[in-house]
C-alpha cells in the first residue's frame, strides 16, 4: 500500500540554555527490503518512533504485520510507528523518489564506513534482509551510496535492528540536538 507524497517533516530541537525546543528540518526514511524476523522489525519500528523516522517496508516479509511478536517488539509503540508496506522497491522509488545524495545503502560489503553517509536534511537508509542482505540489483544501482559498519572477522554480520539503529542516529548526529524529556542538568539522580 504506497503513501502519497511526503511533506517534511521536522524533529524537535533542544536547546538547554534557550527556550524551549525549535523545530528543525530533518526527514529520515528506514527502508528494510524483504525482512524475515518479526522482532527485529518490531525493535526498528520502536527505534524509528523514538528518532522521528519512517518505516518502509519492501514485500515479501517473513512474518504478518499482525502477528503478536511484532507488535511486542515494538511494545505499546508498534500503533504509533509510521510504517508503510511497498509491493517492490522500485514501487519505493516511483512513490516518494529519493534524489541523489539522499540514499545510504548499508551492507557488510558496503565501499565506505557508515561515518561518511550523506548528512542531508531528508535520507533514505536501506536495508537487506537478515539472511540474504540486500539484492544485487540494488547494491549495484547505488554503488557509490553503500556503507558498512565496522564489525571484526569474529561475526558474520550486526543484527539488523542494531545496524538499523546506528546508521540512524549517525544520520541525525550533525543535525542539531533533539529530545522530548526534561534533561537532568543540574539534578542528583
Amino acid at each position: 500500500m504506497p503513501v502519497g507524497p511526503v511533506t517534511k517533516g521536522s524533529l524537535l530541537q533542544l536547546d538547554p540554555s534557550g527556550p524551549r525546543q525549535e523545530p528543525i528540518r530533518c526527514e529520515r526514511h528506514v527502508v528494510l527490503v524483504a525482512p524475515e524476523i518479526h522482532w527485529n522489525t518490531g525493535n526498528i519500528g520502536r527505534t524509528c518512533l523514538a528518532a522521528g523516522a519512517r518505516l518502509h517496508l519492501i514485500r515479501p516479509l517473513g512474518f504478518s504485520l499482525e502477528s503478536r511478536e511484532v507488535k511486542r517488539a515494538g511494545l505499546d509503540y508498534w500503533d504509533q510507528v509510521n510504517v508503510s508496506v511497498w509491493e517492490s522497491f522500485e514501487e519505493l522509488l516511483e512513490g516518494l523518489r529519493p534524489e541523489a545524495g539522499e540514499v545510504a545503502v548499508f551492507s557488510k560489503a558496503g565501499a565506505r564506513p557508515f561515518w561518511g553517509m550523506p548528512a542531508a536534511p531528508r535520507m533514505f537508509l536501506i536495508f537487506g534482509s537478515e539472511t540474504r542482505g540486500l539484492p544485487e540489483r540494488i547494491l549495484t544501482r547505488y554503488a557509490e551510496s553503500t556503507f558498512y559498519i565496522p564489525i571484526t572477522a569474529r561475526t558474520r554480520s550486526l543484527n539488523l535492528s542494531t545496524a538499523a539503529g546506528i546508521a540512524l542516529y549517525e544520520s541525525l548526529r550533525q543535525s542539531a540536538p533533539f529530545h522530548a524529556w526534561e534533561p537532568m542538568a543540574g539534578r542528583r539522580t
